[in-house]
């Protein structure tokens, strides 16, 4: 970690260096760090990247104190995608996951969230918080109503997994007009462990802290993961309908430090 306390600040890439260093981030966290592969990986240059990179925008986490080894500086970033501009990309990315047909006909207006990651060295400080409230006012300049997109559990072993799932399952679930079914063959289904015997606080334990961020502010999830062997991940998908938040969930999407 540099000597220097962090110097954060937030922006939208806008040139091909600054999405270079936020897919070089992605290759740090999401290959080195978490194991995955696929065509969507350029081992040679070091970067994560895929056909949808030039239609999003790329949320960036800036440390202007960041060591010497870290590209510009970015230490986090969130893709976004904006349901108005769908067009000029043809699909949302996560619907190689999901079926998200529930939520083209919500009649909303909605942004995809993805590609979440921060430096390891930054995931016990401020990063998450300051690249969170840049989200929220993402989320409010585009007057966005619902939030969805994958996220992931490290690792596809499901019998682990199978008390978060089910707690995930069991409490948080989508209404059926949100809810979004995870496609075949890669489904799997949630409701694993006898939810009697199931120890809930054990059970979240499990769950990264950007889900339970995520469910904090009340969101609710897709019917059935989605088991990414490419990723070394199991995946679930959330959604965040923003006209049902209340104040104190307001207040926590404007300051959650997760």
């Amino acid at each position: 970690m540099s000597i220097k306390p962090p110097k954060f600040r937030t922006k939208l890439a806008q040139t091909d260096d600054e999405l270079f260093a936020a897919q070089r981030l992605r290759y740090r966290v999401f290959v080195q760090e978490l194991g995955g592969s696929g065509d969507q990986v350029d081992h040679d240059r070091m970067i994560e990247c895929d056909r949808f990179d030039p239609h999003y925008d790329h949320l960036l986490l800036i440390d202007d104190h960041a060591p010497d080894d870290v590209p510009l500086g970015v230490v986090g970033v969130y893709r976004l995608l904006r349901g108005q501009h769908l067009a000029q990309v043809g699909q949302f990315y996560s619907e190689h996951e999901y079926d998200l047909t529930p939520l083209h006909h919500c009649g909303q207006r909605l942004l995809e969230l993805g590609r979440s990651c921060l430096d390891q060295r930054y995931r016990s400080g401020m990063g998450m918080f300051v690249l969170w409230q840049a989200l929220a006012d993402y989320v409010v300049a585009h007057d966005i109503q619902i939030l969805f997109g994958v996220a992931s559990f490290a690792g596809t072993d499901i019998a682990q997994l199978a008390p978060a799932l089910t707690a995930l399952h069991h409490k948080h679930l989508a209404p059926p007009h949100l809810r979004v079914q995870a496609r075949p063959p890669h489904n799997q289904p949630m409701d694993l462990v006898d939810i009697d015997r199931l120890d809930r606080k054990s059970a979240m334990r499990q769950v990264p802290a950007l889900i339970k961020a995520y469910l904090r502010l009340g969101g609710v999830i897709g019917q059935d993961a989605y088991v990414d062997h490419q990723f070394n991940t199991t995946d679930i998908c959330m959604i965040l309908d923003i006209q049902n938040m209340n104040e104190k969930q307001i207040a926590l999407f404007q300051r959650d430090r997760f």
